[in-house]
């Protein structure tokens, strides 16, 4: 919608193209009728000034309603766009005719053009602001913790033996958790920028479940759970990259130890389904996700429980990560979760079509 001068000007703009074809018209009929005339007689003489004046004003009438409404359509959306609103867009989409309607239909697909374009940028900027609020916050937390403790110690605690060891400790726990947080953003770092590359190969799943359950253990015990995993023996090897692999597993399984219960268990299993594929869960009987925002636990700094995720060290990002790693392999991850029951987390790796052929000493794995 336009203002009334604004129509106006259009309007102008719009009957100037009109004058400038219906001015050769009327005068081509003109010279066509004085032609006439000198042929014919006077009398094609005298209907010469009449015939150019009804060419003239029918060329100029059919000019005006076959241009005017197509070009203040396309003026208007053309200043839409500069202005970055598309609310009017839909009304270029028309059909297609003569060249002033391709002209508009081009228009219109510009339009969709830099809309998704803005759209996205939009997107980007929202969430690069909301990245750097929360990894100032991450950040913040640990560094303030840590420095209230030192200057604790310095200002006279360091000589108490009751409390300086204590004090210690939980500078050396928010270390960590910085530690952790910038492993992960490094992590992420390499995911944005495309570096973040898998090397498939056929792996034993049953050794590499092994290794992860023994290197958490000294974790579980920690927290009173209970680990055990099942992975049959002559489960065959999968296809992915082994070490990313390890990575989704023991985020995966860190997770289900922090959020978990005094005695409560966490479980991993591998086993073949039908489709042919090797499925690998690990199972919990924590506290389980609430169904509202299961959707929402792979973004990055998404914390169903922020108070009890800070206090175990979690940075918020482990999901994010397993989620892009699984992205990598053409996979996705699988959530099955009921707040208070517990929680699944699975995912899917291709069997090797020729397994590696095991060590002649490999030791006997006892899963549990």
């Amino acid at each position: 919608m336009g203002s009334a001068p604004e129509k106006t000007k259009r309007r102008a703009r719009a009957n100037r193209i009109a004058l400038k074809v219906a001015a050769p018209a009327a005068l081509l009929s003109a010279v066509g009728v004085a032609l006439s005339g000198l042929l014919f007689g006077t009398p094609f003489l005298q209907m010469m000034w009449v015939t150019a004046l009804l060419v003239f004003v029918g060329t100029y009438a059919v000019s005006v309603g076959i241009l005017a409404r197509r070009l203040a359509l396309g003026r208007t959306l053309l200043h839409q766009i500069r202005h970055s609103r598309f609310e009017n867009l839909k009304e270029a989409k028309l059909a297609r005719g003569d060249e002033l309607n391709d002209l508009v239909r081009q228009v219109y697909r510009t339009g969709q053009v830099l809309q998704r374009e803005m759209a996205e940028l939009r997107r980007m900027e929202d969430y690069r602001r909301d990245f750097i609020g929360n990894v100032s916050h991450e950040l913040k937390t640990p560094i303030f913790a840590i420095r209230g403790f030192a200057e604790t110690l310095d200002g006279g605690a360091l000589e108490n033996a009751k409390v300086n060891r204590k004090f210690v400790q939980k500078i050396l726990r928010n270390a960590d958790r910085l530690d952790h947080l910038a492993r992960d953003l490094g992590e992420i770092a390499r995911i944005e920028q495309g570096e973040l590359i898998m090397s498939p190969e056929p792996f034993s799943m049953r050794l590499l479940a092994h290794e992860i359950v023994e290197s958490l253990e000294p974790i579980a015990t920690k927290q009173s759970v209970r680990l055990d995993w099942q992975v049959p023996a002559d489960l065959p090897d999968v296809m992915g990259d082994r070490e990313h692999i390890r990575q989704v597993v023991v985020n995966l399984m860190e997770n289900a130890i922090k959020y978990n219960n005094k005695q409560g268990f966490v479980r991993l299993v591998a086993r073949v389904v039908p489709t042919g594929e090797a499925s690998i869960s690990v199972i919990d009987n924590g506290l389980g996700i609430p169904a509202e925002v299961i959707h929402r636990i792979t973004e990055r700094f998404f914390r169903v429980d922020k108070s009890r995720s800070r206090a175990q060290g979690g940075t918020g990002l482990g999901l994010a990560i397993v989620k892009h790693i699984l992205a990598a392999h053409d996979r996705s991850l699988i959530v099955e979760s009921r707040e208070g029951v517990g929680s699944t987390f699975g995912f899917t790796l291709p069997l090797a079509e020729i397994s590696i052929q095991k060590p002649e000493d490999e030791p006997a794995l006892a899963s549990a």
